[in-house]
């Protein structure tokens, strides 16, 4: 099957040809080059900021193994509602109308839902579920409805629209539930479904099962929306540091050198993905011959990126607003793992990207690790600087390095 050019079924009933037209006339036209990422996308994924910032402020109040368990379980959310729309405006035109109005109300959705995030696991689970269902389930019902019986599209999201509707059940169980850990467990099953589905080819009874090789996928725009994602969360880390230190009333010398470790940090992690590996991934994928499995493969490691940068803004906000203080457990677990589940997230990435798996990485995520018995014995401004250490050191082996991207065949088996 190939979803460039949209052809009909040449098979199909007279009737059906005209639902086959109608919903060619909305996907993108490609025509060999990059496919420009809509101002219609961008504005969707300015509820993406705000959610992000919702996240990572629920964490630092939050600062508990609870907590972080409940962080995870709410960004993986996030994620995948980002994620699923982000394919949706990679197959569809988000300037024609009718699919600019879809992207509109997820928006919507997800504004709704992001508003939830720092209550739900108390009195608005069942908004954010309701909220995040609605957004998931909706959309791609509209997309079968959208496309009838006989596009060659039309089966992929009809497995989908399965697995996306059982999610949902679970979704709004979790709502439903009042005791906190059953609300876990059932949404932790809601995640699983839409997460590990497509890895089976959203196999369903009776339905049979999609190939990667049938997501064909504008590989381009599919790598730019992650890029722009991770600046969403890059950016974050800015507005924390920024917006703590603003409020400080006085600019000692423990905030300013709070401020040079924690932007010098961010600047190691913008480093290690766009100076190092972001063009060599946009051209893996646009070369591919299979770039819906590459572009499943960019989705599920980003999601483990963004959350490394997640936790290494809630580490900032600790550094810049008490510089001088001592750390407790759940500190020190977040200014070293951040950044360890960054460069981890980053290996993997690199490894779809290059082939191989970046050592500085892991040794650089060791490092950390390693520095986590030094965290009860110090404050937290020498620990937002050794972290910062790790990162530049990370940084630093990265421009010694020239890999060649996995490019053609090659990449699609990878």
């Amino acid at each position: 099957m190939n979803h460039n050019n949209g052809n009909a079924n040449h098979a199909a009933a007279p009737g059906s040809f005209a639902a086959i037209s109608r919903a060619n006339t909305l996907l993108r036209q490609r025509d060999g080059h990059h496919a420009r990422v809509t101002y219609e996308e961008l504005f969707f994924d300015l509820v993406y900021v705000f959610a992000v910032t919702q996240l990572s402020h629920a964490l630092l109040h939050h600062l508990t193994l609870s907590g972080l368990i409940e962080a995870l379980i709410l960004w993986f959310g996030v994620w995948l509602g980002w994620q699923y729309s982000c394919w949706f405006s990679n197959w569809f035109n988000p300037e024609t109308p009718q699919i600019r109005s879809v992207l509109f109300v997820s928006g919507l959705l997800a504004l709704v839902m992001a508003c939830a995030v720092p209550t739900a696991f108390g009195d608005r689970g069942l908004i954010f579920a309701v909220a995040y269902a609605a957004m998931q389930v909706g959309r791609t019902a509209y997309v079968v409805w959208l496309l009838g019986a006989d596009h060659p599209m039309a089966p992929n999201y009809r497995r989908m629209l399965g697995w996306l509707c059982i999610s949902a059940a679970f979704w709004i169980a979790g709502g439903l539930v009042e005791a906190h850990t059953t609300r876990m467990v059932l949404w932790l099953v809601a995640i699983a479904c839409e997460y590990f589905s497509p890895m089976f080819g959203f196999a369903f009874p009776g339905m049979g099962r999609s190939d990667t090789s049938e997501w064909t996928i504008e590989g381009g725009h599919l790598a730019e929306r992650c890029q722009l994602f991770v600046i969403v969360a890059l950016g974050e880390t800015l507005v924390a540091t920024g917006a703590v230190m603003s409020e400080q009333e006085h600019w000692d010398a423990g905030v300013l050198l709070a401020l040079g470790a924690t932007f010098i940090g961010t600047l190691a992690m913008w480093w290690l993905y766009f100076g190092t590996s972001s063009k060599d991934a946009s051209a893996v994928i646009t070369t591919s011959d299979d770039p819906g499995r590459i572009g499943a493969y960019f989705h599920y490691i980003h999601v483990i990126l963004v959350a490394g940068i997640i936790g290494s803004a809630v580490g900032n906000d600790l550094v810049m607003a008490h510089p001088y203080s001592t750390l407790t457990t759940a500190q020190v677990l977040t200014l070293v793992g951040g950044p360890a589940v960054y460069l981890l997230g980053s290996a993997f990435y690199k490894q779809v990207v290059y082939g191989c798996v970046p050592m500085s990485h892991i040794a650089g995520a060791m490092a950390l690790l390693a520095l986590v018995p030094l965290g009860f014995f110090t404050n937290l401004l020498v620990m937002g600087w050794l972290t910062t250490a790790v990162l530049l050191a990370v940084s630093f082996r990265e421009v010694q390095v020239r890999r060649q991207p996995k490019l053609g065949h090659a990449a699609a088996n990878h």
